[in-house]
């Protein structure tokens, strides 16, 4: 049996983020989110939402620039005070020691202890309520080669150790499962 419950966010987990903003120092700044995901593979685009309230945001919609930095379980405290605190208030990334990358494409900055960095361009922005949609194009991607596999080249997940957020909380991944197509795949013998 179901229960009926309010419409609510429950589509979890959603992986927990920190996306760097600004064109230059006096504006970089850096903002937890955990509503941000892939919509289109080619060309290849993403998406953050983000309250039109936060400090970011002006930054955000005036340059229509951002990087989405993948956080890990080593990244968990950082990610929840960069969340909870304003860069208003605060530098952030000296408050977390967190060390800032030169992008290649876009001039917001990158988070050096992030293992894979989206460099993203805004396309529109969509006001839908309590946040505003960025509907972006991925420009460029800085992945750390210590989480790239030597033999196939692949991005290394599993040794990343990624951070998720499910319904006010924060987790690591579980174990691997399958790949896609798994469940079809011809068993040899």
């Amino acid at each position: 049996m179901k229960q009926n419950w309010k419409p609510g966010t429950l589509v979890y987990p959603v992986p927990a983020v920190l996306v760097t903003v600004g064109n230059d120092e006096s504006e970089y700044n850096v903002l937890t989110i955990a509503w941000t995901g892939t919509i289109c593979s080619d060309p290849a685009m993403c998406y953050i939402s983000v309250r039109p309230e936060r400090h970011s945001y002006p930054i955000l919609k005036k340059n229509r620039e951002f990087v989405i930095n993948l956080t890990t379980e080593k990244m968990a405290y950082a990610t929840d005070w960069c969340g909870v605190r304003s860069g208003k208030n605060f530098n952030k990334f000296k408050e977390m020691n967190l060390t800032l990358g030169k992008s290649h494409v876009v001039k917001a900055p990158y988070i050096k202890e992030s293992p894979l960095c989206i460099e993203c361009r805004v396309k529109e922005i969509i006001p839908l309520g309590t946040h505003d949609m960025f509907i972006a194009e991925v420009v460029n991607i800085l992945a750390d080669e210590q989480y790239i596999n030597e033999k196939t080249g692949a991005f290394d997940l599993e040794k990343a150790k990624p951070l998720t957020y499910s319904h006010g909380k924060y987790y690591g991944l579980g174990e691997f499962i399958g790949k896609y197509g798994w469940s079809v795949q011809r068993k040899t013998k």
